[in-house]
């Protein structure tokens, strides 16, 4: 018989792992984020098993590893979305060359935007899905998504017409 952990945790080991890359940018940090929340979650299965609502209990739990980690390292600010990000030029409009360029404007997005359409466009997640993974109202969630979509459909506009 498998365990809560098998059953219910392991399966969301690709989301749980897009979302943590999604903040740190650095799949060797996210695999330890990840590492050390699947370990608190095997610790704590007894617990987890009657909690109302386990994947925000894991989202938060990343988020929190992510957070202690920038703390220890000084790199709080990377969490903020700050940086500036350089476009690759390119020629064709390949379809996938279009998903590349807004995933690469995705991250010029504040880190609440980014979230918001990593977790509705790419894992197809419905808004009260999302309000609950990340604790938050659905208001916040349908406005996070607008303000991203409009700002990467203007900066994919302003490119073109730079061309």
């Amino acid at each position: 018989m498998k365990s809560f952990f098998e059953v219910h945790i392991w399966p969301k080991k690709g989301q749980l792992y897009r979302l943590v890359y999604l903040w740190v940018r650095d799949r060797a940090l996210a695999e330890d984020v990840l590492q050390n929340v699947f370990e608190k979650s095997f610790e704590k299965e007894q617990e987890l098993k009657n909690h109302p609502n386990l994947s925000g209990w894991l989202v938060k739990s990343l988020k929190n590893e992510v957070l202690m980690h920038f703390r220890k390292s000084n790199r709080l600010e990377s969490l903020e979305g700050l940086e500036e990000i350089q476009l690759e030029e390119s020629a064709s409009e390949d379809p996938k060359d279009s998903v590349n360029k807004v995933m690469s404007l995705l991250k010029g997005l504040p880190i609440k935007q980014q979230e918001v359409f990593q977790l509705r466009e790419v894992e197809g997640l419905s808004y009260e899905e999302i309000a609950g993974h990340l604790e938050i109202s659905l208001e916040q969630v349908k406005v996070n998504l607008h303000r991203a979509r409009k700002s990467i459909r203007e900066k994919m506009i302003n490119q073109k017409s730079t061309k």
